[in-house]
Parts: C-alpha cells; structure tokens; sequence
C-alpha cells in the first residue's frame, strides 16, 4: 500500500507538470484571409508561453484587446473579434483561437504633408511621398509613423536641429470610415559645421591634419561630412584610434564645432605572406613600411616578391599632395630578375623614377610617371642591355559592389609609355595596353565574367625593346590551357623571344551551389604576335571549381588547349575584378 500510495503520488506530479510546461498555442483565423492583417495580430499579441486553461482564459481577454489594436494600426476600426481556448489537435496542449472579421477598412481622405522653412529650399531634402499616403488609400498607422520619422531622420542629418512639427495630426472617423492626416513641419535655420581641432599626442603638423578634412569651415551641416571625415582619417595610415564629436548642444550662432580625438598608430610595420600559382608556383611577399618620418606625414618602405621564376625588390618614399589622403608624389625604384617562358632567357631590370598619383574627381586613379629604366637580358641566343627613359601615364577605374567577391562590377585600365632615341634612350618607343573586365550576376547564382586585353608597341628598333616590353600570352590569367608565357613569337630556334602585340579575352560562367562554392566553366582566346594582319589565336576551354576565402576566391580550372590538344590545370587566387 505504500508502494502504491507512493506511486501515485509521483503520478500526479508528474502530470501535474507536463501540464504546467505545458506550451499553449495561437491561432489566429481573418475571415476573409489577410496575410498582413494575420501577421500583424500575431505579433501584437505574442508568445502565449506555458499556461493552464484557467490562465489562457484570463489572458484571452487581453488577447482580444491586443487584436483590436493591431486591426486598428492596419485601418480596421470595426473588426468583429472573438476569442476560445480549446485542446490542441494532439490533446495535450491548449490552443487559443483568434477569430477576426474585419469590416470596412478606414481610408484616407484629407492628406497634407509640408515643409516649411529653409529646409523647403533644399533639393536634398525629401518630402514624404508615399502611395501609401495618397487619398483613397486604406489607413496604416506605421506609413504615417514613418512619415514623421523620415522627416525628423532628415532634419538630423542636414542640420535642422531646432525643428518641429507645427501640425501633427491624425483625426479618425471610424463610422464615417475616413481618417485625416496633416504633417506640417517647420525646419528653423540649419546649421554650419564650425572650427574642427584636432587633440591628441600627434606627430603631425595641423595644416596636413586641416588638408584631410573633406568640408570648409561654414559648411551647412551634413552628418555624411562627419562619416567621410572619420573615414578620411581612419584610412590614411596614419591614425589607430579617430573619434570625431559634432555635438548640436555645443554650437555657437548655429555653427558646431568639430573636435577631433586622434590615437596616432605604430610608425613601422612589417607583413609576411605566402601564395601559390600554376603561374609561378610557390611564392613568398614581404613589406616593410615607416609609415611617417616628420611631421608632414613622410613616408618610405620596401616590398619583396620571391618566387622561382621571378625574384624583385623595391623601394618607395611618399609625399602627400592636396588632398593628402588620394594624392602623392613617390620617388620608386626596384630591381627585379626574372627567368622568361620557362627557358633558358632571363632579364635583369633595374628602374627609378617619381611618380604623381591622384584621384580624379570622375572617380578615376591616374598615375604620372617618369621612369628610367635599365635591362640587361638574354633570349635564346641574343643579348641585349637597353636603357630608356620613358614618361608615362596610366589610368584606372573600379566600380564593384565588394572589394573581395564582388557581385557586380567592372574594371578599366589604360596606361601608355614612350621614349625618345638620344634622350636617354637607345631607340624610339610607344607603348601601350587596354584591359576591360566586367562582372554581373543574375539571379542570385548565375555570375558572368569578362576580360578583354590589348596591347602593342610601336618602334624603329624592335629588337632593342626588352622583354620586359614585350608581350607574352597563356597561364592563370591570359590563355587557360597554356602554360606561362608559353604564346609568343618564337627566333630560329624555337626560343620564345615575346610580340610586339597582345590580344586576349576571356568568357566564363559561373553557379553558385552554396554561399561559398561555385562551379565554373570558360572559354578563353589569344596570342601574342608580330603582326596584326590575321593573327592566329589559341583557345583554351575548361571547367573549375571556386571557394571564397576571407582573402578572395580560390580559382582551380582544369583546362584544355584546343589548338595544342593538351591539358593544364590551374590555380590562383585574389579577387576577380
């Protein structure tokens, strides 16, 4: 009997507790069906959590006032609304059932939405304009709760920091079905960006700090000029920590003063970094920067690149233009060795030179050079030692939706050199390249690359030019299919000696399965040659597979030389644009 008594104690609280966790459950029914309407109660109302059936009762009460106001936020003012707790269907649970019919729905009648003030006058300034806010148009709290937001939201951002709605009215007559709405907001003056001072232990002179700031001093307020400020500094190398204060509560006649907190970073760093391609097999990069000397912002570094066919070093000393942040003058040099085509050809180049960098205000990155450069080489049997100096230019344009693994995008590249015989120069030279490469995808998965290359060379004395002016087509990033620089007029002896030309393109499509893998296939054309009349183009067509690391996609094709009947495969990595 106690056995008994026991077990059916241990029972009871069993029970006791499955129905005390118990998870009850809501449903609610719109007669007709509205989608909105049905989200919009649920949300209102909530999680019904873990109750009792006395509980749920007591709670459905508030449930019904809460699917009243939800009907109302959507223009329902006369929804009929009923509540019932029943067993859920696998009669364990409760279940609180909701059902809605909700009538007429409220519209609009009268809506006016104004502003009045300076910040009418101001294009940027956006009126709300909502076809949610036109008459005849049913009522929806949230559109006219957003209305007022945009405007307060834009008033911050343009400086109109003593605005105010005069009439902020929104009148319903539920019996008549009709709501009225009146917005008429008054900006009051806007307000100026003042005097921005800079504070922290900085090396650096105040003009070169004052030179970064994107806006003059008066400017009308805009907090986008506060961003690209904080922006400016933070990407010129020269700052760890920017905190940028514009407080509205500070400013003086209307005009707020901009105080800066800079934490100057480390002057010297140092990367290491380690690669590989089907190009040049394993490769090895190393820097080292002083990323400021004085208090002009000066400063210097060398980069180093190893790998088996190819070893270079180089040098650089920046000074900052107006602005300093996009503009420089850079004093190069380098010295690079370099085993051509795979054979027994090397090239050994030396170059120094200053070079102008800029931004354009179009967006477009143009680079000044004038660059001596001398090359001792060897191709096949012949050597040479050539020494020209050439002023050159080049431009450049990127616009892509992601720097890493851009979605949409395109890339242009232009830049040309020439050197004159006599003047430092062994013979007369024009040279030039063309490189386009676009990018779109469609759909999510379907992605579609492009690339176009051209370039050519014209001289009196072709057989001076180094092979570090010459063209050479096939690899990772030419002709898929072709080893390294293996296209490529060829001397006598069958030694790749590089064109006067180059054209190559490439089409590829790409899926993508998963967030992070993509299927490939490509199709790519070129050669390099000596002659434009009918130049023979090698094919190469492959499939491959893409894996988007923190770094940019890894690339491994397998490729097929349709000319040559061979098979290569093919690894890089970096992004596509």
């Amino acid at each position: 009997m106690k056995c008994s008594g026991r077990f059916s104690s241990a029972l009871i609280l069993l029970l006791t507790s499955l129905a005390a966790n118990a998870q009850s459950e809501l449903v609610v029914r719109i007669k007709p069906a509205n989608t909105e309407l049905k989200a919009n109660v649920e949300g209102y109302i909530g999680s019904l959590g873990e109750r009792d059936e006395e509980a749920l009762l007591r709670f459905s009460r508030g449930a019904e006032e809460q699917a009243r106001k939800a009907a109302q936020a959507l223009g329902y003012y006369q929804a009929h609304i009923e509540s019932e707790v029943k067993p859920a269907k696998d009669k364990k649970n409760l279940r609180l059932e909701i059902n809605i019919e909700p009538g007429e729905p409220v519209r609009l009648r009268d809506v006016t939405v104004r502003i009045q003030g300076p910040a009418s006058e101001l294009k940027a300034f956006r009126i709300p304009d909502s076809q949610a806010l036109r008459p005849g148009v049913v009522l929806n709290h949230g559109h006219y709760e957003d209305a007022k937001r945009l405007i307060q939201n834009q008033a911050s951002r343009y400086g109109f920091f003593n605005g105010r709605f005069v009439r902020q009215r929104l009148a319903v007559d539920p019996q008549a079905g009709v709501a009225d709405i009146e917005l008429i907001y008054d900006s009051g003056p806007r307000f100026t960006l003042g005097k921005v001072s800079f504070e922290g232990d900085t090396p650096f002179d105040d003009e070169l700090l004052q030179r970064m700031v994107p806006f003059k001093e008066s400017t009308p307020y805009d907090s986008q000029l506060i961003a690209e400020l904080t922006q400016s500094l933070q990407s010129s190398g020269y700052f760890e920590g920017v905190r940028v204060d514009a407080a509205p509560t500070a400013a003086s006649a209307q005009a707020i003063p901009v105080s800066v907190q800079l934490q100057t970073r480390k002057p010297r760093t140092m990367g290491l970094g380690l690669g590989f391609s089907t190009d040049v097999g394993p490769r090895g990069k190393a820097n080292w920067t002083r990323h400021w000397i004085n208090p002009q912002g000066h400063s210097y570094g060398t980069e180093m690149e190893l790998s088996a066919p190819r070893q270079n070093v180089g040098l650089f000393y920046d000074i900052p233009l107006d602005p300093p942040l996009t503009d420089k003058l850079r004093f190069a040099g380098g010295y690079q060795y370099e085993e051509i085509a795979n054979t027994d050809s090397v090239s050994k180049l030396l170059t120094l030179g200053p070079e102008w960098h800029s931004k354009l205000p179009s967006g477009w990155q143009r680079v000044i050079s004038l660059k001596w450069q001398h090359e001792e080489y060897k191709l096949g049997d012949d050597s040479g030692l050539s020494n020209l100096l050439m002023p050159g230019v080049s431009y450049s344009y990127l616009r892509s939706d992601n720097r890493i693994d851009p979605h949409n995008g395109y890339r242009l590249q232009f830049d040309a050199q020439v050197a004159k015989e006599g003047l430092l120069s062994d013979t007369n030279l024009l040279h030039g390249n063309v490189l386009v490469k676009g990018l779109t995808t469609v759909g999510q998965n379907h992605r579609f690359l492009g690339r176009v290359q051209f370039g050519g060379s014209a001289t009196n004395g072709y057989k001076q030019i180094p092979p570090s002016l010459r063209f050479y087509a096939g690899g990772d990033q030419s002709v898929r299919g072709y080893d390294y620089q293996s296209l490529s007029p060829e001397n006598s002896d069958g030694d790749k000696i590089g064109g006067r030309y180059l054209l190559a393109g490439s089409l590829e499509y790409q899926y993508s399965i998963t967030e992070k893998w993509r299927v490939a296939s490509f199709f790519d054309q070129g050669n390099s040659f000596n002659t434009l009349e009918l130049p023979s183009l090698k094919t190469g067509v492959g499939i491959g597979v893409r894996w988007v690391s923190p770094v940019g996609p890894l690339r491994l094709d397998l490729a097929h030389a349709l000319d040559d009947g061979g098979f290569r495969l093919h690894f890089s990595m970096g992004p596509e644009l």
